[in-house]
């Protein structure tokens, strides 16, 4: 619950492996990623935001969801 102090914990805890994971990652995939999700951009503007094509921006998206899974896995989140 994140209504609670611990569940408040626990999301403010997230929130700091997230951004720990994105600062991992090369720039433009971190911007296209916060793009998408952060700024909520269609796919379609966060690929012309980059100059990539709407392709290329999910393959980069899936691959990102993917790894990011893998992280907080292994960080005992998931």
């Amino acid at each position: 619950e994140g209504d609670t102090p611990h569940g408040q914990l626990e999301a403010r805890e997230l929130g700091q492996a997230i951004s720990r994971f994105l600062w991992s990652q090369k720039p433009p995939v971190r911007t296209v990623f916060l793009r998408r999700y952060w700024y909520a951009d269609r796919v379609e503007q966060a690929a012309a935001h980059m100059g990539w094509s709407v392709s290329k921006t999910k393959t980069v998206l899936f691959r990102t969801r993917n790894q990011l899974r893998e992280f907080l896995r292994q960080e005992g989140y998931l």
